[in-house]
């Protein structure tokens, strides 16, 4: 049985690993001409993605790249004082099995353990798919596939084929945010300095194996801005615009955005559709059920994700009628959870007002000053992000034994 996944990024290599495993033939086609190297930002796998990691044999790897980001200093505008918080205590309270790492990091150990058994096509997309599976490409010759999975992310262009504008299902949060590269000697190995203002927080960061920086933006918006997801120039501007006047060392992080070679910058958006299967076409991960960037803990929703649909498909015996409702139902609460998670952790990481910003830097305080114990019971009833994604649990899909 033939599989075609769209997109190369983390969920969609989860999943063609999986079904391999499960006995599927599976190509991967990326528009990138070869895994992409943006900068991105980092992301946090919690316990259910890390088990299916160790399941694929990587979680060496990703735990051999984790950002090692363990402390923080955060500043409020208009103060000197700063607030230090142990962030080791925090990622071990709230989660036993936590590991921070960078997107692009985790999409190529997620690439190369299945690499050798998955046909990857670069620097193509789909241009149409039939109901019977004849699948169009831009460069390539026309195939069939049995089945076709959007795996490309909250702009997906599998969806829009077959589902129709994104607008339809989008809803926006009031939130945005961006990601650049800053040069080395601009970040802080292990730390992560943070400007908090009412309705915009920027930090920095760097990781013990990068050769660069990266700074991070996120900030309030009571409307949609007008712009292009592929304008940079734009969306530079808007960044510039939302920033000035936070704090000089925001000033000159953005002093980069003329010159860094990776950035990124989009609009903490939902995904809501009634279901994420139409025929033989179905979405894993962001394309299907983005709870928010930056936000929702989406690395861990498409990983578990794709998980499930390698699961439900091999337990049907590769029967779409069955495997795909079962899919969405097995995913269902995860992504309800997600959502929600998503919007308290907008509140808090982005406080509207100065009394906000003042209630985060009063928390994060008491939290590094509280004996391990009070803290742990503090942390789990507020960091609502970590309690959701943990919580969620699977079922076992062993491999095909004529597979394995």
């Amino acid at each position: 049985m033939r599989i075609l996944i769209s997109g190369a990024s983390v969920a969609g290599p989860v999943l063609a690993y999986w079904l391999t495993r499960h006995g599927f033939s599976v190509t991967v086609v990326e528009r990138a001409p070869a895994l992409r190297k943006t900068g991105g930002h980092a992301v946090d796998l919690y316990r259910p993605a890390m088990n299916i990691s160790e399941k694929m044999d990587v979680l060496p790897h990703i735990e051999e790249r984790a950002t090692g980001t363990n402390r923080m200093t955060l500043y409020r505008e208009g103060t000197r004082r700063p607030v230090r918080v142990d962030l080791s205590k925090i990622f071990s309270a709230t989660s036993d099995r936590h590991v921070e790492i960078m997107r692009d990091d985790l999409s190529e150990i997620y690439h190369d353990a299945a690499r050798d058994d998955v046909e990857y096509v670069f620097g193509d997309s789909i241009t149409a798919i039939s109901p019977d599976g004849e699948v169009r490409f831009s460069n390539a010759a026309p195939r069939r596939f049995d089945l076709v999975v959007g795996a490309d992310g909250l702009h997906s262009n599998v969806r829009r084929l077959i589902f129709g504008d994104e607008a339809r299902f989008s809803t926006f949060i009031g939130a945005y945010f961006g990601v650049l590269a800053l040069p080395k000697a601009a970040g802080l190995d292990g730390e992560l300095l943070i400007h908090v203002g009412a309705g915009r927080t920027a930090g920095i960061y760097g990781a013990r194996h990068l050769d660069d920086a990266r700074a991070l933006f996120l900030f309030r918006s009571e409307r949609e801005l007008d712009y292009h997801h592929r304008d940079v120039p734009r969306q530079k501007e808007l960044l510039r615009g939302a920033f000035a006047g936070l704090h000089p060392d925001v000033d000159r992080w953005l002093d980069e955005l003329d010159r860094t070679p990776a950035f990124y910058f989009d609009s903490i958006t939902q995904l809501r559709m009634d279901t994420w299967s139409r025929g033989r076409v179905t979405l894993v991960g962001d394309a299907g059920y983005c709870p928010g960037p930056a936000v929702g803990g989406s690395s861990t929703l498409g990983i578990v994700g794709a998980y499930v649909l390698a699961g439900e498909l091999a337990r049907a015996g590769g029967d779409h009628e069955r495997a795909f409702p079962a899919y969405e139902r097995a995913m269902a609460e995860h992504v309800r959870g997600s959502r929600a998670s998503a919007l308290s952790a907008a509140k808090a990481l982005i406080p509207k007002s100065r009394l906000g910003v003042q209630g985060l830097a009063r928390g994060a305080r008491l939290i590094s000053a509280l004996p391990a114990g009070p803290g742990r019971a503090l942390l789990r009833l507020t960091t609502k992000t970590a309690r959701v994604h943990n919580s969620m649990t699977v079922d076992d899909y062993p491999p095909s034994p004529a597979a394995a």
